[in-house]
């Protein structure tokens, strides 16, 4: 076989390990994410799977480990595509609106512990359509679904 074959067969054989490698960096952070979120969800045991203060403290714990291990900018990033910056209907600006609490505590917090125990006291001290810009809100009990997302 011509050595040049060989050559981009193995060149072929790099990149696409490289590419893998590049794919699994990529996606660890999300992963850490989701993973270290779900863990002290499920521990908090608040109820409102969805739209209530379970969806808040979610969404809020997300946005404060996003903006503490990274920047508040990724957490700007997701709302507007993920949330369409609050706009559409009232569980998405319930979420962005956490989202934006939960960044600007990850973004003061002194310690990894203090960021996770200021998510859950703001949690805990949110209500439904809370009327200060700096409360955590959810909707109303009977617009809660006992869902995991």
């Amino acid at each position: 076989m011509d050595s040049r074959l060989r050559g981009n067969d193995g060149a072929g054989k790099r990149w696409f390990r490289r590419v893998l490698i590049v794919g699994a960096v990529l996606a660890a952070y999300p992963a850490f994410v989701f993973a270290t979120v779900y863990a002290h969800w499920f521990a908090a045991d608040l109820p409102g799977g969805r739209n209530g203060p379970s969806d808040a403290y979610r969404h809020t714990l997300a946005s404060a480990t996003v903006a503490y291990t990274a920047t508040p900018r990724w957490v700007e990033w997701v709302t507007a595509v993920m949330e369409r910056g609050g706009v559409g209907n009232d569980s998405r600006a319930m979420d962005a609106h956490n989202n934006r609490i939960g960044a600007a505590i990850g973004t003061r917090a002194d310690s990894w512990d203090a960021m996770q125990a200021e998510v859950l006291d703001a949690v805990r001290a949110g209500s439904v359509g809370a009327g200060d810009a700096n409360k955590i809100i959810w909707l109303p009990p009977e617009r809660w679904q006992n869902r995991w997302y």
